[in-house]
């Protein structure tokens, strides 16, 4: 129908517009009101997903989706309804989201492992992760990206497709951590009141849990010491400040207790000769 506008003269375009004045307004109330309905079904939508508990990244992103869509399916319902034919059109759209997948494809894949990591979440914001190969605190989760803090206070923003496709361990969705500390005493020194003390500390310190309790013993017979092996759970918050402390509790209750902690020696001795003199 359009194919013979530029050759018509001024008469012939008025005669045009009349004759398809009722298609080219009906073309305009359904773009007109089909994108307000629109708008108002997608924000109904964001806000059913909102009282679910969805995620807001997740929830905004699927409200956009659902808008293009209908403001796409509306365009081609308002030319089919001006009388452009729809199959060409169609045609086009579809040859056109071709080219855009394929020159997206990395992106699509990170958008679809950012729509999954959201949905199931494996961890979220302030869990510390291992992933993608790099350890941190997560600070953010996207639909392309997740962001991590080091523990030196670097960023670091990981592709989703790189986390997804790896295994993902999360130290802080149980809610505690267990540390580890392996200490020396002397072989003159008495393991069971080294353990004793050990056991006093930990029963002193409200950090250290005591489900599951914490445990020690022996763990080994080194070369110059008798090594303990001491483990215990702590909440996430508290992992660090409870072993550190702990680790220093121990060596200052050791020496008021007379044990000693061995660690290496070196002794140098030097020989001095006399010049000899030639004879």
């Amino acid at each position: 129908m359009f194919e013979h506008l530029l050759s018509l003269t001024r008469d012939d375009l008025r005669t045009f517009f009349i004759n398809h004045a009722p298609s080219l307004i009906g073309a305009l109330l359904v773009l007109l009101i089909g994108s307000w309905l629109a708008a108002r079904l997608a924000n109904f939508v964001q806000r059913a997903m909102h009282r679910a508990s969805m995620d807001p990244t997740l929830s905004g992103f699927l409200r956009n989706l659902l808008y293009g869509v209908l403001i796409a399916v509306l365009i081609v319902i308002a030319l089919q309804t001006a009388g452009v034919p729809s199959a060409p059109l169609l045609a086009a759209l579809g040859a056109g989201g071709l080219a855009i997948g394929l020159a997206l494809q990395g992106s699509l894949s990170n958008l679809a492992w950012g729509v999954l990591l959201i949905v199931f979440r494996p961890f979220k914001v302030g869990d510390f992760i291992s992933a993608g190969g790099v350890d941190g605190t997560v600070q953010g989760i996207n639909l392309m990206h997740t962001q991590l803090i080091f523990a030196d206070n670097r960023e670091a923003f990981v592709p989703n497709a790189k986390i997804g496709a790896d295994a993902i361990v999360n130290f802080s969705r149980r809610g505690t951590r267990r540390f580890e500390l392996r200490v020396g005493i002397s072989y003159d020194d008495d393991i069971g009141t080294a353990i004793a003390v050990v056991r006093r500390l930990f029963a002193a310190d409200p950090r250290i849990l005591k489900d599951p309790a914490p445990t020690v013993w022996t763990d080994s017979l080194g070369d110059s010491a008798v090594y303990l092996l001491l483990r215990g759970h702590a909440a996430v918050d508290d992992f660090w400040p409870a072993q550190t402390d702990l680790l220093r509790a121990v060596k200052e209750n050791f020496q008021a207790e007379g044990i000693h902690m061995p660690y290496p020696h070196r002794e140098v001795r030097v020989v001095m000769e006399s010049a000899k003199t030639d004879k």
